[in-house]
């Protein structure tokens, strides 16, 4: 591992999310704000609140393009990148959506979850429906175009953070085990949302509390991520599963009254039992049924 080179590609991934989060801060986009404004009938904050979290997405990218100039290597050559396609790409694609209704089914079993198919959320999405079209034509709908959008624009934002996180850190710390890897790159990308969740991103009601809740999630996100990463030999099988459960997420928050933003939803303790659950049953395959034991060997 080259800590010179490392050293680096974090100063020009971190600094510019610190910028982001003070820009949010004093431009009124926190989530606070954003809410506040919403409620007045101003979408201002929300939007831009919007285009600076999905522009931080590209900022990874940045970072990987200006170290690799500076140490005059390859730009992208040698990070995961490939168009190869194998079965890994479905399995990880479509995965997504059924671990976001694993994860509304863990958030209804949460203390105070209520199940409510009447939100306004809801009714907003069937003013454009045709008629006949019930809250779990709504579910059908939103996990259908979710897919559709991991798949598409979803994929170009997340590939922006993936051929950072799975793409050149996974070859800055080859020869590593996929454990240990996996912890450093999960919570180098937790920590690198902290400007955000500090803004209120996921976590608006704790978020201090927040920033060590999405370490944890980036750790078991990044089991996942880098498992199917290594079995389909690409990167972009993780951008495009990065994509999708970004736009299938929210499928928790249509029929759930959020109360509880540490406990609900993908990105609360929900998710993370989801996830947890989900790892154990990749590490369960990758030991007896896989041949090539990722989890056991050096990356």
């Amino acid at each position: 591992m080259n800590t010179k080179k490392l050293i680096v590609f974090l100063l020009w991934a971190f600094l510019p999310m610190v910028i982001v989060g003070l820009v949010m801060h004093f431009s009124g986009a926190s989530a606070g704000e954003a809410a506040t404004g919403a409620a007045n009938g101003d979408t201002l904050t929300a939007i831009k609140r919007l285009v600076m979290s999905a522009g931080s997405m590209l900022i990874p990218l940045l970072a990987v393009i200006f170290t690799q100039l500076i140490f005059k290597e390859p730009v992208l050559k040698g990070l995961g990148i490939s168009f190869k396609f194998n079965k890994w790409w479905c399995i990880g694609w479509l995965l997504m959506p059924v671990i976001a209704m694993a994860t509304l089914g863990v958030t209804l079993l949460m203390p105070g979850a209520r199940w409510t198919p009447d939100s306004e959320m809801v009714q907003q999405s069937l003013q454009s429906m045709p008629e006949g079209v019930g809250v779990w034509g709504i579910i059908g709908i939103t996990l259908l175009s979710g897919l559709f959008a991991g798949i598409t624009i979803n994929a170009v934002f997340a590939f922006g953070e993936e051929i950072a996180w799975r793409g050149f850190l996974v070859k800055e710390f080859k020869g590593k085990q996929f454990l240990s890897t996996v912890l450093w790159i999960g919570a180098i990308w937790g920590f690198w949302h902290a400007p955000l969740i500090l803004n209120g991103h996921n976590y608006p009601q704790h978020p201090v509390i927040g920033v060590f809740m999405m370490v944890i999630l980036c750790i078991l996100l990044t089991t996942m991520l880098l498992y199917f990463r290594k079995k389909s030999g690409s990167v972009i099988v993780a951008a495009i599963m990065h994509g999708t459960i970004n736009a299938v997420a929210g499928v928790t928050a249509l029929v759930v009254t959020p109360t509880n933003d540490l406990l609900y939803g993908a990105a609360g303790a929900a998710g993370i039992i989801v996830l947890l659950v989900v790892d154990t049953c990749l590490y369960l395959y990758d030991k007896y049924v896989s041949k090539e034991n990722i989890f056991s060997t050096l990356l």
